[in-house]
């Protein structure tokens, strides 16, 4: 399929939005005096520039130039009741304001009630606290080559499992002239994560079958996310995720599953437990926070004990300095003990709310001619889902179930869900990566009704450059 040419487009939604936000560009170019590309998270530094916010709070953002900006980002999905909850903000101003808050270097009672609830709630038997989910993830893969001592990992193509060794070989697999499909994909790592790390299909059981059949001997951990973020917001098949179970106790591998995005984002607890799955170790971030930094590793007390006085401290699992911070674990208390006992009410209403956004968007682009797809739907183990990425494939025949579909140029117009799409809605006051998107219980039926308008304004301006 021969691409469209968008580049007249961008280049008047460019001028548009620089003229739609100057503060904030003129910001951009302050900050690229000091700043690569003018932040710290790649994902955040959207082109030309992103909105230098001033306030937050809700399901709505206000810029430094002023504009009330409608936000499905909240926090790389991490927000689930909107930005600066009551719940949480409640908490830690009466923390503060009691002399208890800012970094100790002790550990206290907050840590004991958060790790018993992340237990409670998932089945784990020891937890393990640190500060972002790129850290779990390489502290649970640590753990499984001390535990079984092997050494290869093995991941799918298209999983993001944060920036550390053995997670950045084969995220990107859209096809790029002179690069093979699976790569690695940053410079500066050891020669030996090229030969220590196997990448698999997700949703592939037949090739996940192979793999195990070729590797499954030296392997020492699968890990994976029973819902793929990176690789497009794609949940595991049943099949899939029980046949994952299946064989890495059959070879007698770990089975990390990446929770960092799922867990307390579809139930409060884990998502591998609608599957009837149990991991040996799983990694969480992002919700269980309460809108700080915090992640986990949790799971068997076995190989847990790796890292500390009993398993000979084998695994350096220090956690970094602001591991078990006080603030982030009061947050994380407070909003994972109201998702406990409010369940019913906000997973029921994320759902609702997460089932009308997709097809809200399916129906507006179709509706002007450009056949749009949306993941983010459950399926017969998971009943409902608050995430949603929408995609614009070029047949509609296509089966959105692969990363490798989903990111093949040749298959899905990624130019208008990456950039196009992003830009545009950000002239509506719109903020949406990617296509890519969270809903929260702060977001109402009314709001997804304006962001349904300001889609069809959108479809409307791309269907007229075509």
């Amino acid at each position: 399929m021969q691409q469209r040419d968008y580049k007249p487009l961008l280049t008047a939604l460019t001028e548009a939005y620089e003229r739609h936000a100057p503060r904030s560009a003129a910001l951009n170019q302050r900050a690229r005096q000091v700043l690569v590309d003018g932040g710290s998270h790649a994902m955040r530094l959207i082109e030309p520039f992103p909105p230098r916010i001033v306030d937050a709070r809700g399901a709505w953002l206000t810029d430094e130039d002023g504009h009330r900006i409608l936000d499905f980002w909240q926090g790389h999905f991490a927000n689930l009741l909107g930005h600066n909850p009551t719940v949480v903000t409640t908490e830690l101003a009466h923390a503060f304001e009691g002399g208890f808050g800012l970094q100790t270097g002790f550990t206290d009672l907050l840590q004991i009630e958060l790790a018993e609830i992340l237990c409670r709630q998932t089945g784990a038997e020891r937890v393990r606290f640190t500060t972002s989910g790129s850290l779990a993830t390489m502290y649970a893969v640590l753990l499984a080559r001390a535990f079984t001592g092997r050494s290869l990992v093995m991941k799918v193509g298209g999983g993001w499992h944060g920036a550390q060794p053995w997670a950045l070989k084969g995220v990107d697999i859209r096809i790029h002239p002179g690069h093979e499909r699976v790569h690695i994909d940053s410079q500066g790592l050891p020669a030996a994560v090229t030969e220590e790390v196997v990448v698999t299909g997700f949703n592939d059981v037949e090739l996940l079958h192979d793999c195990f059949k070729r590797y499954g001997h030296r392997l020492a951990c699968f890990i994976v996310e029973p819902f793929i973020g990176a690789g497009g917001f794609l949940f595991a098949t049943p099949e899939y995720l029980r046949a994952a179970r299946t064989l890495t106790q059959e070879y007698g591998v770990v089975l990390i599953l990446d929770e960092v995005i799922s867990g307390f984002r579809f139930r409060a607890g884990d998502l591998a437990s609608l599957y009837g799955v149990r991991a040996d170790l799983a990694t969480y971030g992002k919700v269980i926070g309460g809108g700080m930094p915090v992640s986990a590793v949790a799971g068997r007390a076995d190989i847990m004990a790796l890292a500390g006085r009993e398993g000979g401290s084998r695994v350096k699992f220090s956690g970094g300095t602001y591991s078990g911070h006080p603030a982030a674990m009061l947050a994380g208390k407070a909003l994972l003990t109201h998702l406990v006992a409010h369940e019913q009410e906000v997973y029921g209403t994320l759902s609702a709310l997460g089932e009308e956004m997709r097809q809200t968007m399916e129906e507006v682009f179709s509706q002007r001619g450009l056949l749009a797809r949306c993941t983010g739907y459950g399926n017969e183990a998971v009943s409902g889902s608050s995430l949603f990425r929408i995609h614009f494939p070029y047949r509609d025949d296509l089966s959105l179930t692969r990363p490798e579909d989903i990111f093949n140029p040749a298959l899905c117009d990624l130019t208008l869900s990456d950039h196009v799409l992003q830009l545009a809605l950000l002239l509506e006051d719109i903020h949406l990566v990617q296509g890519r998107g969270a809903l929260t219980t702060a977001h109402t039926p009314a709001d997804i009704a304006r962001f349904g308008e300001a889609c069809d304004r959108v479809a409307e301006r791309v269907a007229a450059a075509l």
